[in-house]
């Protein structure tokens, strides 16, 4: 059952073929963005894509490969407890002949599973490059619909029919007589600390400073948007740069209620690191929209991708190769403002039944849904009695229209449209808390950071050709957020108040001080004054309308919305339905119902 491994260099990357010795017939064929590190003895194969160490430890600047090699043949039931960073693992086990595929804590690198040709198996964390070597696949319709649900397809699905991603924290087993099983190895519990607060503070500085330090190499630099995350990345990076001065990044909006530019000089100022600043013009959303749109592995409609590439760009044309970005401190520190929101629905669900059927009695009914004054504790209630993850999606485009306006009758038969719930419902009750608050960021740990953040900026930089990094989800750091209780985190209505008192003293008051804002991008805005980009809206539209995906009617009636004056609702609809598009266009995807 031994396994034997070739390996075909190619434009600065590597395809790996793995093959068993006494079975010529079935290949496993790794394609990776960058060259794998490889290490191999009597036992097993190990291929490291991504970067490892041991956890609590720093990375390592020798073969990681050789390391986890080591720590398989002594510790094989318990290697995911040992190991912490960002990567890919591939180990072959010569023993028994299986194939154990291990992704990082929080899935950092995308890994597709081809199963689509019975004598080859391909996994690779970039889609083209399974196109390329498989041909052309079958558009999945679930996952269209759950793009239009997300604005990305979140794992196990993937855009095409026969290829699955890998999960965050999973090991993902293939047996000698090729069955699958999967194991979700990183589900830590949420068991509070007995250290007293002013202890617990000082260990959540001393762990980011820590997470910070082994993220930086030479000439790294940070994103810096002015928010308390990216001003702590930065400002730990100028404490760790003392005899080079940090160097720092903004993008910023010349649009009303988009630009935060002020804080993030603010925070400059304070740390002396050397700013740079680029305002984003609507030209260069038109010059690389497309670009961009069908740079992502699949569909992707997040509408701040743009700004995270150009911001990239910037950095890589004055010779960056490494910046740290500030994804996660939201997720594990309780950021967010849905999460203090929905605390407050919570507090009718935990009434008495009495209570609740009391509150019912008086203000959940036809007229007190008119009266004014009344009203609003209707519809507190009617928000209520949605149960959390439901909730949080009552915004969703998907659950505020009818979908047999909004989408083609062939496309409905043949999907689950309770899928997306149902995903983000497992998740959130997987998760080993009984407060609202840590199974909200658990939630977010896979659909918000792992599903989509992470990969914005992954790609995006990558487009770029910088590499990212993101040293406040380094696993310690979340496993160390986990024993810090929800009602410390986030007391009351104040939101990030453990993190924020962490960090005094070291932040600038301002930046502790301000208040949560997005990183959108004011499309909606631009389009109505480019005409550039109005014409790419149009044509890529009018493509939409002949896949018969969304409905022509639909299509127009939410453009003729947006026109009429609603930019930021209706803008974001029609960014995530443009971009669809492009993407299917680039990819030569020729999805018809």
């Amino acid at each position: 059952m031994a396994w034997q491994y070739t390996i075909q260099d190619t434009d600065n990357k590597s395809k790996v073929c793995l093959q068993q010795s006494h079975n010529s017939d079935m290949r496993i064929v790794l394609a990776g963005t960058n060259k794998p590190i490889i290490a191999e003895n009597q036992h097993a194969i190990a291929i490291v894509f991504g970067r490892l160490r041991p956890y609590n430890q720093d990375y390592l600047l020798d073969n990681s490969a050789k390391w986890l090699l080591d720590l398989y043949q002594n510790t094989p039931t318990d290697l995911c407890a040992h190991i912490a960073g960002f990567f890919l693992l591939i180990i072959a086990d010569k023993t028994d002949g299986t194939i154990r595929i291990i992704n990082d804590h929080v899935g950092s690198i995308p890994c597709y599973i081809d199963q689509r040709d019975s004598a080859v198996l391909r996994i690779s964390d970039n889609m083209p490059a399974l196109q390329a070597a498989a041909g052309n696949a079958e558009i999945d319709k679930q996952a269209l619909f759950n793009y239009l649900f997300f604005h990305c397809i979140p794992s196990p699905v993937s855009i095409y029919k026969g290829v699955s991603k890998l999960e965050p924290g999973v090991i993902a087993t293939l047996s000698n007589n090729n069955t699958w099983q999967q194991h979700t190895y990183y589900q830590p519990t949420f068991t509070t600390s007995e250290l007293p607060a002013d202890k617990l503070m000082a260990q959540c500085k001393t762990l980011i400073s820590e997470a910070v330090r082994r993220n930086i190499s030479d000439d790294c630099v940070a994103f810096l948007s002015g928010g308390l995350d990216s001003s702590t990345v930065a400002g730990m990076l100028a404490k760790h740069s003392a005899n080079n001065k940090a160097k720092t990044y903004s993008i910023g909006f010349e649009a009303k209620g988009y630009d935060e530019t002020e804080y993030a000089l603010i925070t400059a100022k304070h740390f002396g690191t050397e700013h740079k600043v680029h305002y984003l013009q609507p030209e260069e959303i038109t010059e690389h929209f497309s670009h961009v749109a069908a740079a992502f592995n699949e569909p992707f409609g997040n509408s701040s991708a743009l700004a995270a590439f150009v911001c990239a760009k910037v950095a890589a044309a004055d010779g960056i190769k490494v910046i740290l970005a500030g994804d996660g401190g939201d997720e594990i520190f309780a950021g967010n403002e849905r999460y203090i929101k929905q605390k407050t629905f919570e507090h009718y669900a935990a009434l008495p039944g009495l209570a609740r059927a009391s509150l019912d009695l008086c203000f959940y009914n036809g007229l007190a849904a008119k009266l004014p004054g009344v009203k609003k504790a209707y519809s507190y209630i009617n928000q209520a009695k949605v149960p959390l993850p439901d909730r949080l999606d009552s915004y969703n485009f998907l659950n505020r229209f009818n979908l047999t306006e909004m989408l083609n009758a062939a496309l409905l038969e043949q999907v689950d449209t309770n899928q997306p719930a149902q995903q983000k419902r497992d998740r959130y009750n997987a998760c080993l808390s009984s407060d609202a608050v840590d199974k909200m960021m658990y939630l977010d740990w896979k659909f918000t950071l792992a599903d989509n953040d992470l990969v914005k900026v992954n790609q995006t930089c990558q487009l770029a050709g910088v590499e990212v990094r993101f040293p406040l989800f380094e696993k310690e750091l979340v496993d160390f957020s986990c024993t810090i209780p929800a009602s410390l985190k986030a007391p009351g209505q104040q939101l990030r108040d453990f993190y924020k008192r962490s960090f005094k003293g070291f932040l600038p008051d301002e930046t502790l001080a301000k208040s949560k804002h997005g990183f959108g991008l004011p499309f909606g805005v631009w389009m109505k004054q480019q005409p550039k980009l109005q014409q790419i809206t149009a044509d890529s539209l009018a493509s939409l309308k002949q896949r018969n995906i969304i409905k022509s009617s639909f299509i127009e009636q939410a453009l003729a919305t947006y026109q009429q004056g609603h930019s930021g609702y209706y803008g974001e609809l029609v960014w995530i339905m443009v971009t669809l598009e492009l993407w299917l266009q680039q990819h030569e995807a020729s999805y018809v119902t």
